[in-house]
């Protein structure tokens, strides 16, 4: 058997796997986004390791001798800061979060030929802004740690004791050399980021540990059963579905993902196109990126008090166009194509015969 454990941004799903490609367990556990203050996103690192337990243990029900090997994929661009042993010194700032955007005028500093090693648009949320701010506003925290993690690797350090990272998350930090294929030392010396927050890479297939003793104890496994490097959520995504160079693929999460694999690293950032690495070696993949999917449906949810059968049941009676009501679902600013973490959402009301349209709502603050 082999499990698998993807982090998203609202909840831990596990899933028990058998040699033939049969899901024969599952579990889920859920967790907040929290906001502390506006265009603010965050997460407890230790209610993902919560989850992951309760989510861990009823995939793999009574069937953790049969666990061959564990893999990984989650969410990505978030930073967890931590210290060497994985404990974590404050909340995860996620990919959703919008404050690190003052600081991306260190990277419009950089010379054209660092950006365009880059190969992507410059966006607050990723870790290379996030590490700035910490740094300024934070400066005590940032000193103290030992790794400055992706979601995904974070988790695989609490369960190995071992700080590696894979090139499809790393790529998608602004900190990351797409030609090269790894860190972009440069760029992260002339930032004045400590290089050695960064954990070294390993291939997204390699074994990147095992599941050391009182881990594996509480999550019903096996001690020493191999985890790997894993990948990032969307990356993984691709993998799975065998995407063909050429191929596009539609993801619909918390935010909402347009790809297109490719064999060449060229980006096109001035369309707020994304390019990062994909899990497999030699390939990558051209990203259109929506951060309003999910998070917006659940929001309205939420502020409508439905179950989400209710949701679905309106949704189905609700007519096409919803008599010219339109929705701007900017909750928590905008990536692809508008690249604003500033953006808010509104309500517009299109005229009957959609000459004009007029603002039905004042925009959200929040």
């Amino acid at each position: 058997m082999w499990h698998g454990i993807d982090l998203g941004t609202l909840s831990l799903k596990a899933q028990l796997v058998s040699p033939e490609g049969e899901v024969v367990g599952e579990g889920r556990a859920p967790y907040d986004v929290e906001a502390p203050r506006a265009n603010w996103a965050e997460s407890d690192p230790e209610r993902w390791w919560q989850a992951l337990l309760s989510a861990v243990r009823k995939a793999v029900g009574g069937r953790g001798s049969e666990v061959r090997g564990v893999g990984l994929s989650g969410q990505m661009h978030g930073v967890v800061l931590a210290r060497r042993g994985g404990a974590p010194l404050r909340g995860a700032v996620l990919w959703a979060d919008g404050r690190s955007a003052p600081q991306l005028d260190a990277y419009r500093n950089l010379s054209e030929e660092q950006r365009g090693a880059l190969a992507n648009p410059l966006v607050a949320g990723m870790a290379g802004p996030t590490l700035l701010w910490l740094r300024e506003h934070e400066a005590d925290v940032y000193k103290e740690a030992t790794w400055a993690l992706q979601p995904k690797d974070w988790l695989r350090l609490r369960l190995t004791g071992e700080a590696k990272s894979d090139p499809s998350d790393a790529s998608g930090t602004l900190l990351y050399n797409l030609a090269e294929d790894g860190w972009a030392t440069e760029v992260i010396g002339d930032l004045g980021l400590r290089s050695d927050l960064f954990a070294p890479l390993e291939s997204s297939a390699s074994v990147a540990g095992s599941l050391v003793n009182d881990v594996a104890q509480a999550l019903g496994l096996k001690a020493g059963v191999p985890v790997a490097t894993g990948a990032a959520d969307t990356a993984a995504a691709i993998h799975g579905s065998e995407l063909a160079v050429g191929e596009a693929q539609l993801t619909v999460g918390s935010g909402a993902q347009i790809v297109i694999l490719t064999d060449e690293p060229k980006g096109a950032p001035e369309r707020g196109v994304h390019l990062f690495r994909a899990a497999r070696e030699g390939q990558w993949y051209k990203m259109a990126a929506l951060q309003n999917a999910g998070l917006a449906l659940e929001w309205v949810r939420e502020t409508l008090d439905l179950t989400w059968a209710e949701m679905y049941h309106a949704l189905d009676h609700t007519p096409t166009g919803s008599d010219g009501l339109i929705f701007l679902p900017y909750l928590t600013g905008e990536r692809t194509p508008h690249l604003d973490p500033a953006a808010r959402g509104g309500w517009l009301m299109a005229s009957r015969g959609h000459e004009k349209a007029h603002l039905a709502r004042a925009a959200f603050e929040g």
